[in-house]
Formats: C-alpha cells, structure tokens, sequence
C-alpha cells in the first residue's frame, strides 16, 4: 500500500496544479479575465450576483475550484490505489479520467449548480473545453503516478 503522504501530495499537487491551470485554459477559450472565470464559477454557488460581488466572489470562485480540483484529484488517486494499471497507462487513464470528469461537470454539475444550463450542444465549445478537461485529467493521472508508489 502506498503512503498516505504520498497519496496526498499526488492529491493535493495534482489538484491544486490542474485547477490553476483549468482557471487560465477557461480564459483562453473564452477570451474573459481571470476574474470574470472565477466570479463564474462563484456563480455557481451564489447565483448571478457573483458577478457584482467583487473581490469577494473572486476569492470564493479560486476557492471553489480549487476545492473542486482537489475532489476531482482525490476521486482519480483513491481510484488508483484499487486499479494500479491507471497508474502505469497513466496517459490512457488520464484521458479518459478527462473525457468522464468533462460529462460530468457538464451535464451533472453545472446544470444542477445555482448558475444553471440546459444541454445545449457546440462542437466548437465542445472540443475546446473537453481539451481542456484531457489536459486536467492527464495533469491529475501524472502526479499520481509520480507520487504514488506501492510501499
């Protein structure tokens, strides 16, 4: 079994990691500022005011996506642990972590989120955030295999 500071710092290095980059690929795609993303996802949360919250809702949108990220990692890294294959095709398991966690956000979380959505589709957005999303999953699967490591 692995240990559990290193199943941590692949959790909490990998989260934090794919997080803050997740923060400046929705900037790319999107062409906003950072704290526009980030008062979006505060959204979320707190409905459309977020975005005349200030550096408030700012602050809370870094916070909840950090601690999505971390959610999001500690759900690939637990995984792991029972399926060590994830780890040694980590780029394969990656990806498809990507494609899962891109659904989800997407068609679970977001719709059911203060903010709310339908199920509009755009291939553009489509490719561009589901890219975005590989780039997340593969950043998790990395940490975990550089970090987790049967004891």
């Amino acid at each position: 079994m692995a240990s559990r500071n290193s199943v941590l710092a692949a959790i909490v290095l990998g989260g934090l990691v794919a997080g803050t980059v997740d923060i400046g690929a929705a900037m790319l795609i999107s062409g906003k500022s950072m704290a526009f993303i980030l008062q979006f996802i505060a959204s979320g949360a707190v409905g459309k005011g977020a975005f005349d919250g200030g550096t408030g809702t700012v602050v809370l949108g870094a916070l909840l996506q950090w601690a999505m990220s971390l959610i999001i990692a500690a759900i690939f890294v637990l995984a792991s642990l029972r399926l060590p294959c994830m780890r040694r095709r980590w780029l394969a398991a990656g990806l498809a972590f990507g494609v899962a966690t891109y659904f989800v956000m997407t068609y679970v979380v977001v719709p059911l989120s203060a903010v709310g959505g339908g199920w509009h589709f755009s291939p553009l957005p489509f490719i561009k955030n589901l890219a975005a999303m590989l780039v997340f999953g593969l950043i998790v699967s990395a940490f975990a295999r550089r970090y987790v490591k049967p004891a």
